[in-house]
């Protein structure tokens, strides 16, 4: 008896394949198009040799745009864990399972302080 006998090889093989794939493609478009955008950004910059404010306002902000879609990509992914820990995944209503706090303490003077 072996410890992996109903695993299909086979299968094994082709999904790494399909990841050495997609990762060769994002390293073409990487290099495609992020060095580019990189090296003209550096160079359309303050004091650099092919100076130009409005390029280089273009170019920063779509590098900005570009930058943050492997972050929103992650908020996608946590949507079931936030939904698991606090019960939303949007609005104030997860505040009312706050088991990692405790209670809350109030701010009001009572009867007695004033």
């Amino acid at each position: 008896m072996t410890f992996f006998e109903n695993v299909d090889w086979s299968d094994i093989g082709q999904a790494c394949l399909d990841t050495l794939i997609m990762l060769g493609g994002s390293l073409v478009l990487t290099i495609l198009l992020g060095l580019p955008l990189g090296v003209l950004l550096y160079l359309t910059g303050k004091g650099r040799l092919i100076e130009n404010r409005l390029a280089n306002g273009a170019l920063g902000i779509a590098v900005n745009i570009l930058r943050s879609v492997p972050f929103i990509i992650l908020l996608i992914v946590m949507i079931p864990l936030t939904v698991l820990l606090v019960g939303t995944s949007l609005g104030v209503a997860g505040r009312s399972r706050r088991w990692w706090w405790g209670p809350r303490p109030s701010t009001r003077a009572s009867s007695r302080d004033r």
